[in-house]
């Protein structure tokens, strides 16, 4: 394993890997928590769109991504802020519209010869210095107004209404929220691409909220899974030659159904206890 490291190109995906990761953790718990996936999901594939205006106009797809994204959650968060049961339709729409302009700016591209592939499945085996820098800037912007935040997003998360009577100005968490994912967003499309960004951004938190007590435990616990996860992911796919992206999503998703057998397993075993301590007071 320790091999595979030694090589340039290695370093900076298991780099961007944990960059990730950390995205993934925090915003990732908080997404799990409002139970806003399927929104960030809506916001990854309309990512696309900035993807193919970017190609068109000739600057970087991830910058373009980047300003899309913060449109499209802006977007969504004025619309389902008052009405998140209507959500879905919202999310479907914009995530169609996203994609649908991706493609038609692609095409109008004069000389186009990207791999589309790397956009849609991740490319972290060619991630380049200057998106490192910008992951980890954004990582640490993550973790200032998260920390700054704190608070109103642990009341906000489990009781919006009380939030809302104690003067925690909820409507503005939300929309920081959702820009904040937006950002994590683009980050990850450069690991797992934006057909993948699902997976990563949920699988760890929903994992550590079946063990952390508290919303700082769970962000920590998912930061460390995601980032296990990713150099898992990255040394198979280096040693068995398959795609970086797909190999670290399957790697997450075992450790999904692994958590589901321990929880299981673990309820028959509480039952068994309990049945046997009634048995025995009667």
């Amino acid at each position: 394993m320790l091999e595979a490291f030694q090589l340039e190109f290695m370093r900076n995906a298991l780099l961007a890997g944990i960059l990730t990761s950390i995205a993934c953790g925090i915003i990732g718990t908080l997404v799990v928590v409002n139970r806003i996936v399927f929104i960030s999901g809506g916001v990854a594939h309309a990512a696309y769109g900035g993807v193919g205006i970017a190609f068109y106009l000739g600057f970087s797809p991830i910058l373009g991504a980047a300003g899309f994204s913060l449109l499209i959650s802006a977007v969504m968060a004025l619309v389902t802020f008052k009405n998140k049961q209507r959500a879905d339709t919202v999310v479907g729409v914009l995530w169609a519209v996203g994609m649908a302009l991706g493609i038609v700016f692609i095409d109008l591209t004069p000389g186009y010869g990207v791999d589309i592939m790397s956009y849609l499945f991740g490319s972290i085996l060619t991630v380049p210095r200057f998106d490192l820098v910008l992951m980890a800037f954004l990582d640490v912007l993550i973790l200032i107004l998260v920390v700054v935040y704190y608070n109103g997003f642990l009341a906000m998360s489990f009781d919006e209404e009380f939030a809302m009577t104690k003067g925690v100005p909820v409507k503005g968490l939300y929309f920081l929220l959702l820009a904040m994912m937006a950002f994590s967003v683009v980050m990850v499309i450069r690991v797992v691409g934006l057909i993948l960004v699902i997976a990563l951004l949920t699988i760890p938190p929903y994992v550590a909220e079946k063990y952390c007590r508290s919303l700082s435990a769970m962000m920590l616990f998912s930061t460390l899974l995601s980032c296990t996860v990713s150099m898992m992911g990255l040394w198979l796919s280096y040693s068995f030659n398959l795609t970086s992206g797909a190999t670290i999503i399957l790697v997450a998703a075992f450790c999904f159904f692994l958590a589901q057998v321990f929880e299981v397993l673990r309820e028959r075993k509480w039952n068994r206890s309990e049945s046997r301590d009634s048995k025995f007071s009667q």
